[in-house]
């Protein structure tokens, strides 16, 4: 009998979902080509394409439309969101800050279905509008989360996230980003610098949103203070705009070394694996992650990392210890110098990291864990 899945994610699209949209692609996807019947439940907020649905193939999707961007309120369709659930042998729902998920959750509930939640690091009270995620909790956060008959976390490190939440650690099953060499593919990177007014020079690249917690003006400082020991190299970000790109701009141009700082705005299929592809390092200074995707995403194009210590991803010391360092523009300025000042430093950690990351977080290996979570939920062996 086929598995019938129902995934929850209120942002599919890359440009406003990052990570978490998509891990709820990449595991949709490789969920349906393993023959579960799988179909994602989402919201148009106005950058999700017919290209982007059609790459989720031969999972399916169902969208909804937006009535309040904000805070990404879909249009109401209880009779749509009750026949989906219905549909579905278990639910697994995306996030935590979601007006979907709660819609969901409700209807899963009515309908006596199962769900599972992965809110992807997204549990603790962190960044804006704190006391509307703190009311969110009191109403009915609480609830999804302790309701559930399953539990995912990217991390170990979220361990103390969901026990704050009523959930024992040892219900929690882990089961990290992964990523899908087929969508990397080689590309002309020459064409790609000529497009963006990138020079053939050496680069550092940040791949992700501007906005605080992704900590792009801790590298952008970092990179200032530091430039002395590689004074060829360039900075580059990609990445949509969240509210720091004016700021940053102003820095680097105040700075003197505009020229050596460039913009590209979001990029996405071929270009961003050009964009990786050309790095000479990928740089990833959250403040706050749960288990970076871009570090996998430029390990699998044989680009090496350096990450912040709250990303989630300390197992990467194994490789180097120098690859992780504390989230401050001081520990990200010593980061640089270290791997930078040595040119051969790079090229012995590439192929290191190229094959941990092959062999650790390929979705072919990983989505069997959700089968086997899943399974075990549907046969009671979990209660």
């Amino acid at each position: 009998m086929t598995l019938r899945i129902l995934n929850v994610n209120d942002m599919l699209d890359l440009k406003t979902g990052g990570g978490t949209a998509e891990r709820t692609f990449q595991m949709s996807r490789f969920l349906a080509r393993q023959g579960a019947s799988c179909e994602v439940l989402t919201i148009n907020t106005g950058h999700l394409d017919a290209q982007r649905i059609d790459a989720l193939q031969p999972a399916r999707v169902l969208v909804l439309s937006c009535l309040l961007r904000r805070f990404k309120i879909p249009r109401w369709r209880s009779a749509t969101i009750r026949r989906a659930v219905e549909d579905a042998d278990i639910v697994h729902l995306m996030g935590h800050w979601s007006v979907l998920n709660v819609i969901v959750y409700l209807a899963a509930r009515r309908a006596g279905k199962p769900y599972v939640v992965c809110p992807a690091g997204a549990l603790p009270l962190f960044g804006r509008s704190r006391w509307l995620k703190w009311f969110y909790n009191f109403i009915i956060g609480y609830s999804i989360v302790r309701n559930a008959s399953g539990w995912i976390a990217v991390t170990e490190g979220e361990y103390p996230q969901f026990e704050v939440y009523g959930v024992l650690r040892s219900r929690v099953t882990v089961i990290p980003n992964g990523v899908s060499a087929e969508d990397f593919p080689s590309v002309d990177i020459a064409e790609f610098k000529r497009r963006h007014g990138l020079p053939d020079a050496p680069t550092i690249l940040f791949m992700g949103r501007l906005n605080p917690i992704k900590g792009p003006d801790l590298l952008l400082q970092a990179f200032l203070i530091s430039r002395q020991v590689f004074p060829e190299h360039h900075l580059v970000f990609a990445g949509p705009d969240g509210g720091m790109l004016a700021k940053l701009r102003e820095t680097a141009e105040r700075s003197g070394m505009g020229e050596m700082v460039h913009f590209i705005g979001y990029i996405g299929g071929a270009d961003k694996s050009a964009a990786y592809r050309m790095a000479d390092l990928l740089v990833v200074p959250s403040r706050q992650e749960a288990m970076s995707i871009v570090a996998i995403e430029a390990g699998i194009c044989g680009v090496p990392v350096l990450l912040t210590d709250q990303c989630g991803f300390g197992e990467i010391r194994a490789i180097d210890e120098r690859l992780e360092v504390p989230v401050s523009v001081s520990g990200i300025a010593g980061g640089l110098v270290s791997l930078l000042s040595e040119p051969d430093v790079l090229e012995k950690l590439a192929p290191t990291w190229a094959s941990f990351v092959d062999c650790k977080f390929s979705w072919k290996a990983l989505v069997p864990e959700y089968l086997k979570l899943y399974q075990r939920i549907l046969s009671g062996s979990i209660r």
